[in-house]
């Protein structure tokens, strides 16, 4: 069995191809290096080039070291019949992103309900010489009307809703088809987007990245929210029409945004995002894939498919997830 590695992340490499040795070790694993054209079976990769694929003979699944495949059918798109027809193409499925992802989730209600962003922001403020800081007690937003919104209810959000209702908030969720979350209201299908949205506090992005959902966080859905609403963005950059999220930040309509992904990866130095004092930025670490975790359950797969079994984690490209 050969298997082909890739990851942008020269230095990452070697710790990824040892792990896989060690799971799988009777298979043959090499890193991808450009003009390798040689066959392979099983492809592991993350933001691969499009020359990876083609020509590559006798393919049987490509596994993404992530749980969204938004880059590859991205470069699908813009390179028709890039990726190998009829190959499964395989995210990961939660090894141990969920409860990362809880944390950040929960982290981030928290600190807007309490209101310890603000109190973050006093400390920092430039003090007029001869004046002191200043003591002073917020009130917290009361709990029993701080909505929350978790938009997207796969296995990450699905967690992420669970973990905040279990905080005792009023939590709502929102997917394309209907789910059932205990404690948590759950709303369903384009046409009950602005019911969710209605007059909620705090708004956690967890849609997949696809062409229906590119820019969905935009003027009209903050208009739908609460006034001085607080906005979670875990997904993906390309959900947020930035010069809205600036003017709705600038003119009152949202209070605060924490950020963990961005349409430009790193965000450039420059960018706004980094100088306004209401928005918290991450370098897109809510939830990192934990290596030996990811190989365990990619070896599982691959020895299932060897088997003719049955895998979970096959993305449909028509809906992008």
């Amino acid at each position: 069995m050969k298997i082909l590695f890739h990851t942008p992340h020269a230095d990452e490499a070697p710790a990824w191809l040892a792990s896989l040795a060690r799971a799988l070790p009777s298979a043959d694993v090499r890193l991808w290096t450009p003009g390798d054209e040689a066959p392979a079976d099983y492809a592991i990769v993350w933001r691969p080039p499009a020359e990876l694929f083609a020509p590559r003979a006798g393919l049987r699944a490509v596994f993404v070291l992530g749980a969204g495949v938004d880059a590859l059918l991205a470069l699908e798109r813009s390179r028709p019949r890039t990726l190998p027809a009829g190959v499964p193409l395989v995210r990961l499925e939660d090894t141990g992103m969920a409860a990362q992802m809880a944390e950040y989730a929960v982290y981030a209600t928290l600190r807007y309900m309490r209101r310890f962003d603000e109190y973050e922001l006093a400390q920092r403020q430039p003090r007029q010489p001869g004046i002191e800081g200043r003591w002073q007690v917020l009130e917290p937003h009361p709990r029993e009307t701080f909505h929350v919104g978790v938009l997207g209810l796969g296995a990450l959000g699905a967690h992420v809703a669970k973990a905040l209702a279990m905080l005792g908030l009023p939590v709502r969720g929102y997917s394309r088809t209907q789910k059932s979350i205990d404690g948590v209201a759950t709303f369903a299908g384009e046409d009950r987007l602005p019911a969710f949205l209605d007059g909620l506090k705090l708004v956690v992005n967890l849609l997949p990245s696809t062409p229906a959902t590119d820019g969905i966080l935009n003027r009209t859905t903050f208009s739908h929210l609460a006034r001085g609403a607080y906005l979670v963005n875990l997904a993906r950059g390309a959900h947020v029409v930035e010069r809205d999220l600036i003017d709705a930040l600038d003119e009152g309509r949202l209070a605060a945004a924490t950020l963990d992904v961005f349409a430009q990866e790193p965000l450039p130095p420059a960018h706004p995002f980094w100088h306004m004092p209401r928005v918290t930025v991450t370098p897109h670490i809510s939830a990192l894939t934990l290596r030996e975790p990811a190989v365990d359950q990619i070896a599982r797969k691959i020895g299932a498919l060897a088997r003719g079994e049955a895998i979970g984690g096959i993305v449909d490209p028509l809906r992008g997830y």
